[in-house]
């Protein structure tokens, strides 16, 4: 069993019902069990700032599918739930991403892992250190929590409640 964590954000119509269904998806997709899921976050926009605000979040998922068959199968679940091909971050339905495969390196021409702008996004550092606070950058073994120290959080990302 591989212990993987996905990042999720959705910024199109009923985006905490987007976030509700891709996280049931994967919980119905073979070789996928869901450990945990951390609170979700309304995140502005990061790349093309002229879009709505996204809602976020982190889950955490025990995995026998490989990495490549992992995004195959996340990539489906996207398409399934109707997201389309659309700008570089720009809005979207759904978007999963996979931000840590085990502390495995993995670079392919379709798949980067760590996720190449981990430690850069609020939106994926927050929810990801509110699941485990001791994880580390598998390239460099720094805590990730470093990273986040030096991110401006000012007025980017908030908590969500319903």
């Amino acid at each position: 069993m591989h212990r993987v964590f996905l990042g999720l954000g959705s910024n199109i119509g009923d985006k905490h019902h987007n976030l509700s269904l891709a996280i049931s998806e994967l919980t119905q997709t073979p070789g996928i069990t869901l450990l945990n899921t951390s609170s979700l976050y309304k995140s502005a926009p990061w790349g093309y700032k002229e879009q709505d605000w996204f809602l976020n979040g982190v889950v955490e998922i025990s995995t026998t599918l490989s990495p490549q068959e992992l995004l195959h199968a996340v990539k489906d679940i996207e398409s399934s739930m109707g997201r389309e091909p659309g700008p570089q971050w720009g809005p979207r339905l759904i978007d999963i991403d996979i931000l840590l495969y085990n502390q495995e390196i993995i670079q392919t021409p379709e798949l980067t892992i760590p996720h190449p702008f981990v430690t850069e996004r609020l939106f994926v550092l927050i929810p990801l250190l509110e699941l485990d606070p001791d994880l580390r950058h598998p390239q460099t073994n720094a805590p990730l929590k470093y990273s986040l120290q030096k991110l401006d959080q000012q007025g980017k990302i908030v908590p969500w409640s319903e």
